[in-house]
């Protein structure tokens, strides 16, 4: 999986495959403040570094000074400012690496982040552990027979059909977040069918 855009955050490092592969061959790679420290390490240039400067060695403000972006809105975190650069720009497919990992408040603060602008961007989240993916609309998936999927619905109102998943579900409003995880896919694909517009993510796991 390639992207043209990727913004990494100042969490967990990638250090799985995907996540990597992703980084390194990104065409343009916004840095979330002292996540440069890890992208210098890969040997990249990121296009800017965006942030409020607060976890950022002064030696990279210094050699990095000329695309420092500093945002010391505190409305907003690192990633938010991340995310509407790419709004302000019209890069609308991100994906979003090093969210994850660290702390757990950060991480879920960060999925919320994710949903609430998935209806202005296409968002995939990499992890060392798997892919969240945002969607709105009846999506397939590629998968393999006993990948580990989880799909969580932050629009209770929006009836959700499984296809190719081990416990199947047919026009289901899940109420609660919990109530779509830990399924299992049966091939190489699967899809989820929504009949309304809403906001959906899925999570699928790396095969072991």
């Amino acid at each position: 999986m390639c992207s043209k855009t990727v913004i990494l955050a100042n969490g967990e490092k990638p250090i799985h495959h995907v996540p990597l592969s992703i980084l390194r061959e990104a065409e343009r790679i916004i840095c979330c403040d002292g996540a440069i420290a890890f992208l210098e390490q890969e040997k990249k240039n990121p296009h800017i570094i965006i942030g409020d400067c607060d976890s950022i060695s002064f030696e990279h403000r210094k050699k990095f000074k000329s695309i420092i972006l500093k945002d010391e809105n505190e409305n907003y975190n690192d990633l938010q400012k991340a995310l509407k650069y790419c709004i302000a720009n019209g890069w609308n497919e991100v994906v979003i690496l090093g969210a994850s990992g660290l702390r757990e408040d950060h991480f879920l603060a960060n999925i919320g982040i994710l949903m609430n602008y998935s209806d202005k961007l296409f968002l995939k989240m990499v992890t060392n552990y798997g892919i969240f993916t945002t969607l709105q609309k009846t999506t397939t998936f590629e998968s393999f027979a006993g990948q580990q999927i989880s799909v969580f619905s932050f629009s209770p109102e929006t009836e959700i059909t499984y296809h190719g998943l081990k416990y199947q579900v047919f026009k289901q409003k899940f109420k609660s977040l919990w109530e779509g995880s830990l399924n299992e896919a049966l091939s190489d694909s699967f899809t989820i069918e929504i009949t309304s517009r809403g906001k959906i993510l899925v999570f699928g796991a790396y095969k072991i």
